[in-house]
Order: structure tokens, then C-alpha cells, then sequence
């Protein structure tokens, strides 16, 4: 199938189809990154919000360097803390247990330097089975009093 466009110019169906999907993917990141920098000792919030639409199932709070121990997963409204890696234990929690909005904030308490790496934010959403990637955050930390 061929187009035409208003300017006179010609685009075949396969440009038009490639061209929307580029611009869906600079307007429409698939998961959005963050920067942040805390201090040792405080308590942080990593934001992180899902597509709104479809009920979320679970939400999986990982780092890479963790292996397959994670930071926090929650799921069917209870925290499983079966392989959640030591260092963070009772020390995470969901801003909103309820994740309004698609809100899927994680709170980290007494943050320390052992804290510092790039976090993903995962989800299950409506009838998936699969984990979706929907937010990254990287995060310093600083010494005390710095």
C-alpha cells in the first residue's frame, strides 16, 4: 500500500509503520530513569509509577548486583521476603500498599553507602504473567554530614 502525503512526497505503509513506532518510542519511554542522591542515614523514597488501566498483580523492587535476591516483592497484598536479600530486610515498604494510580514507591529506610546501585521497579499487571520493567533508579549515597 502507498500513502500520499499532503507535500506531495510518497511514503510506502512499512516507513509509515516504522516512523510511528519511533516516535511512540521517544514520546512513550518504556520505563522512565531516575537520579537521585541521598544521605547516609536518611529514609528515601524511589518513585516509581505503572501504566494505569489494568489492576496491578505484583511489583518486584530489584538490583543487579543482588543476584536473584531481590528488595522487595509484593504480591496478592502480602511482602514475601522469602529470597529478599538480607540487608533489606524491615527496612522496605510500598508507599502505597494499595498502588493508587499506579503509584509503586519504594521506601527505603536508614539508608547506607551499601545502598548506592541502580534499582528497577518491576510489575504484573491484569492478566500477564510476565514481569514489565516500568521505572529505574539510580542512587548515591553520601557519607554522613556530607
Amino acid at each position: 500500500a502507498v500513502f500520499g502525503v499532503s507535500a506531495g512526497y510518497i511514503i510506502s505503509h512499512r516507513s509509515l509503520a516504522l516512523c510511528t513506532l519511533t516516535l511512540c518510542f521517544v514520546l512513550f519511554p518504556l520505563s522512565e530513569q531516575k537520579i537521585i542522591t541521598a544521605e547516609s542515614g536518611q529514609n528515601v523514597t524511589l518513585t516509581c509509577r505503572a501504566p494505569q488501566g489494568k489492576p496491578i498483580r505484583a511489583v518486584k523492587w530489584s538490583r543487579a548486583d543482588l543476584g536473584d535476591k531481590y528488595v522487595l516483592l509484593y504480591r496478592d497484598e502480602l511482602f514475601d521476603q522469602t529470597n529478599q536479600h538480607p540487608s533489606f530486610k524491615n527496612r522496605v515498604d510500598l508507599q502505597d500498599r494499595q498502588m493508587k494510580d499506579g503509584d509503586v514507591s519504594l521506601i527505603l529506610k536508614d539508608v547506607t553507602i551499601n545502598d548506592a546501585g541502580t534499582y528497577e521497579c518491576r510489575v504484573i499487571v491484569g492478566e500477564s504473567a510476565s514481569w514489565e520493567i516500568v521505572g529505574t533508579v539510580n542512587m548515591s549515597v553520601l557519607p554522613p554530614g556530607e
